[in-house]
């Protein structure tokens, strides 16, 4: 019997490895679900778009209106003219001295009317609000970020980064702490109409599921 001293016949050892790879997988899969939370509302997050203000839209509604004016009031001018048989020689032309009104081309309406001229955030630029979200563990994140990011592509990968030291037990947090999210949350955007977390929150269900299938041990 000496020859088998030493030696364990149980499953212990494979039975501790299965743990160790179980493990490994419920982190995997909790890491999985919170990139995927993430992306989620980062991808979903309006961009800011100054066309779509209400100042904008009315200041260009109100000069279109003007150009059109304009182009309605040359139409009548050349109507008359049409119509006044003395404006023409006997061959059908018009005589010296008589013209036609031109309409406005594209770039006049642009150019002297300013049909898409801006009068709020004529230098805005948009994806600070992509770019202000925010991951922690145990305790939300609390401040803003000075950062634009309009894809997205940039918090996403801090994102990715951050979650790697995360474990099954901790408590994550994806947080957007500028004052105009709770708006943005709810419809404020037409962008946006569900919202970003809202819309996320309705298929994690299906998040879970998918990440679960992609770390089975």
């Amino acid at each position: 019997m000496s020859r088998y001293a030493g030696m364990n016949g149980s499953f212990s050892e494979n039975i501790r490895q299965f743990a160790e790879q179980a493990a490994q997988g419920i982190d995997a899969t909790f890491r999985e679900i919170v990139i995927e939370i993430g992306s989620s509302v980062i991808r979903m997050s309006p961009l800011g778009n100054p066309e779509i203000w209400a100042a904008n839209v009315v200041h260009r509604q109100a000069n279109t209106r003007a150009a059109d004016d304009y182009d309605f009031k040359v139409a009548v001018r050349n109507t008359l003219i049409n119509l006044d048989e003395s404006n023409f020689t006997k061959a059908g032309k018009l005589k010296r001295g008589v013209k036609y009104a031109k309409p406005l081309t594209k770039a006049e309406r642009d150019q002297n009317f300013n049909v898409n001229g801006l009068v709020a955030g004529r230098d805005y630029v948009g994806g600070r609000f992509r770019g202000n979200w925010q991951f922690s563990v145990d305790a939300p994140a609390d401040g803003v970020l000075d950062q634009v990011d309009s894809s997205g592509s940039v918090t996403i990968a801090v994102l990715r980064t951050q979650v790697q030291s995360l474990t099954a037990g901790q408590t994550a947090y994806i947080v957007n702490n500028l004052p105009y999210g709770i708006p943005l949350e709810y419809g404020h955007s037409k962008q946006a109409p569900g919202g970003m977390v809202r819309v996320t929150l309705a298929r994690f269900q299906q998040i879970v599921d998918e990440a679960i299938r992609n770390n089975q041990v």
